[in-house]
């Protein structure tokens, strides 16, 4: 098992640092995009990725359904970039975004955990802390950063390896 999740704000240079290490690793990598485009601006950051991202690359564009994918589609000496967490559980849990309508939050993210323990290959997912500032006003943002801090502790428990990017600097937490 190599799971490396890897931590930081926004624009701290996680997802830049993910795709390093896959590119240094010389695997095969397969790219797991989470994130659903509801607007204009969403989508220039999500091109911003994509442009960064070697052709040869495969990606997987997947929204819900993460443990499953990842079962899926790790396998031996092959690299998997999970990005991001954050996007993922926004959607899951967001009464606004486009989701199944019998998605359970709980059952997303126990079928991710129990993935994780048992994957091939090299896994590097990518998550955003947000549990350094404040407590934000209103009960969904609350329940988010609540979940989201639930889920990088349960992820960074299983994974071996956990690194904490700031100004695109990684701090090794873990391994």
């Amino acid at each position: 098992m190599d799971i490396h999740l890897i931590l930081g704000g926004a624009r701290s240079g996680k997802s830049a640092y993910a795709e390093k290490l896959a590119a240094d690793s010389g695997l095969a990598v397969t790219y797991i995009a989470t994130a659903q485009v509801y607007d204009a601006e969403f989508a220039q950051r999500v091109d911003h990725h994509k442009i960064r991202r070697p052709a040869h690359w495969g990606t997987v564009e997947q929204a819900f359904a993460l443990g499953e994918t990842l079962k899926q589609h790790a396998k031996a000496n092959h690299c998997i970039i999970v990005d991001c967490l954050t996007l993922w559980l926004a959607q899951c849990i967001c009464p606004d975004c486009e989701r199944p309508q019998s998605l359970s939050w709980q059952a997303e993210r126990q079928a991710l955990l129990d993935a994780l323990t048992d994957l091939p290959g090299k896994i590097l997912i990518v998550s955003n802390e947000v549990g350094m500032g404040i407590v934000p006003l209103g009960e969904i943002n609350r329940q988010f950063q609540d979940e989201q801090g639930r889920l990088n502790q349960a992820v960074a428990k299983i994974a071996n390896k956990v690194s904490f990017i700031a100004a695109g600097l990684p701090l090794s937490l873990k391994g």
